[in-house]
């Protein structure tokens, strides 16, 4: 079943526009996503990302100092 305006509290849909989410939905959403994905964030990198990571940035700090530059 698909749900319409009326079913869904926080959601908008002006005329002939994209749908949007009023204010307190997006709060909501937000606090829901950060408590979601903190875990995640609080999580030690892997190593072997972390040096490719420096290497990356180690290469892109070359380009920035070659001769075209």
């Amino acid at each position: 079943m698909i749900a319409s305006d009326s079913d869904t509290p926080g959601l908008r849909e002006p005329s002939g526009a994209a749908p949007s989410l009023d204010a307190a939905s997006r709060e909501r959403l937000g606090r829901y996503l950060q408590a979601l994905y903190e875990p995640v964030l609080d999580e030690g990198l892997d190593p072997r990302l972390a040096e490719l990571m420096r290497q990356l940035d180690r290469d892109r700090a070359g380009q920035d100092d070659g001769p075209d530059h």
